[in-house]
């Protein structure tokens, strides 16, 4: 007979089936592993958790690095689907606890780059602070900026610098202070300079008569404490058609 009090055992996930093509992608993603840690650099389009559809999430996909007794590397945080960039795993349950624990400590510093529209920011470079509230529209959730004092908000804020400007956008480089979700994207739109292709916050889908194919917030950097001791510091390279919009608007 069970001990009463004792928790309940969690059930095991179960392995998901992947094709090689799944397999191959996945495996090339990753920037950066040793016996404690994994990074990888996900691009745009392809959700971190809990994504619709019959295409497969990240958290899926690394059923691909799961081992006989042992458990696959869990996610340590998420990115938006649109959002590309460093996402990190830790491969077993002493390090997921290790960084579970810093990452609610505010131990993890995160450096993002984003493009946005009409140009800089003014002034170039400092910080913004509005909290932040979930709004339901439907299945779609979004992020609002609104009072402090409001029953539903959270603190937020998030440092900006300005890298580079033309006379259609800017290349900004960006540290959240927080996670509340969209904070990035919802911020910069409450100051006139949405990320360029959030369709979801009034960003342009257009800029100097350039398409912009997609959300154009990238994950540059992730700095955390590592298992082993010390501070690991792992980057991500800005994906192609970032990098080509960038060139196209003056902005490298």
């Amino acid at each position: 007979m069970k001990p009463r009090g004792q928790p309940k055992k969690r059930p095991e996930p179960v392995p998901v089936a992947l094709s090689p093509e799944e397999i191959a992608l996945v495996r090339s993603l990753v920037i950066y592993e040793d016996p404690h840690i994994m990074a990888l650099n996900k691009p745009s389009g392809l959700s971190s958790q809990g994504g619709r559809g019959q295409v497969n999430t990240l958290d899926e996909l690394l059923w691909a690095f799961a081992k006989p007794g042992k458990a696959r590397p869990r996610l340590i945080h998420r990115l938006d689907r649109d959002t590309s960039g460093v996402i990190l795993t830790a491969k077993t349950k002493p390090a997921a606890s290790f960084l579970g624990k810093h990452m609610m400590g505010r131990r993890f510093a995160k450096t993002y780059r984003a493009i946005v529209t009409p140009g800089a920011p003014d002034p170039a470079q400092g910080a913004i602070e509005e909290a932040l509230r979930r709004e339901e529209l439907g299945r779609e959730a979004y992020m609002r900026v609104c009072p402090p004092d409001h029953p539903d908000a959270e603190s937020a804020k998030t440092r900006y610098r300005t890298l580079s400007k033309g006379p259609d956008a800017a290349l900004l480089e960006l540290n959240p202070e927080t996670g509340r979700m969209h904070q990035i994207r919802v911020h910069l739109a409450s100051i006139g300079r949405p990320i360029s292709g959030d369709a979801r916050y009034g960003g342009a889908l257009a800029v100097g008569g350039h398409p912009v194919p997609r959300l154009m917030l990238h994950a540059a950097a992730l700095s955390f404490p590592h298992p082993d001791g010390g501070t690991k510091v792992i980057e991500a390279p800005v994906p192609t058609d970032m990098q080509k919009l960038i060139d196209l608007l003056g902005l490298g």
